[in-house]
């Protein structure tokens, strides 16, 4: 079966990602037509079979609709639970202090006052722990601006504890709360809008199905740097 070919505007995202990071690390003119031979030489590479990469394990969503998708959820390394404001809102504080949680906010300021008090006080908004499964507190997924009229959320997700990052537990925690918005909250789309627009994280979202919808530049400042907001969506019909 022929693969599917890769949208326009991820390729174009990519590129202008690549080309940002390149000129933060000094690439000259010269610099780019060594590394376009090079990718071309991969290319060939490709196209004549001799090269393989490894095989990404793309798991498909998790199919069974027997469950009634309660919180909390049993995943198979994880657990998500309700969100406790008055146990765990000084977590939610202790995970917003570095660059990831200042992420998670999208602060338009660098301060978090009053912000994460909006975030967890809103009915528009819902929050789960994500927890081990000896129930220790690691991170947070949510749905924020709940529109129950044409049913569609924004998903963010985050791995406060920094030792417990680059584990796959992220990607495992939003597997299910992708799952719990579409059989629960009735969600019809569920859409990421993120400051990191590397490759890896690009890559994750379009395995577990979100499409690039487009970059809003210079959308928004993290610590006062002016960063472009990558959009991906995904249906429920996808």
């Amino acid at each position: 079966m022929e693969k599917s070919k890769i949208p326009d505007t991820t390729i174009e995202t990519l590129t202008r990602n690549f080309f940002k990071e390149s000129l933060e690390y000094g690439f000259k003119y010269e610099d780019y037509l060594k590394y376009v031979n090079i990718l071309l030489e991969y290319a060939i590479d490709v196209k004549d079979n001799q090269y393989t990469k490894r095989e990404i394990n793309s798991e498909k969503l998790i199919k069974s609709d027997e469950e009634n998708w309660e919180l909390p959820i049993e995943a198979e390394e994880i657990c998500i639970r309700n969100f406790e404001k008055n146990n765990d809102l000084i977590l939610l504080e202790d995970w917003m202090q570095d660059k990831f949680g200042r992420y998670f906010l999208l602060s338009m300021t660098n301060s978090q006052d009053g912000i994460i008090e909006q975030l967890t006080s809103s009915k528009y908004n819902k929050l789960g722990i994500i927890t081990l499964k000896d129930k220790t507190p690691i991170g947070v997924v949510a749905f924020l601006n709940i529109d129950t009229v044409h049913q569609k959320a924004e998903l963010r997700k985050l791995i406060g504890v920094p030792e417990h990052r680059a584990h796959g537990y992220g990607k495992e925690a939003t597997k299910y709360w992708i799952k719990y918005g579409f059989q629960k909250l009735k969600l019809k789309k569920i859409y990421l809008n993120t400051v990191d627009t590397n490759i890896h994280n690009i890559k994750i979202n379009e395995e577990l199905g979100f499409k690039v919808e487009g970059i809003l530049r210079n959308e928004t400042q993290v610590d006062g740097v002016v960063h472009d907001v990558l959009r991906m969506g995904l249906l429920n019909s996808d």
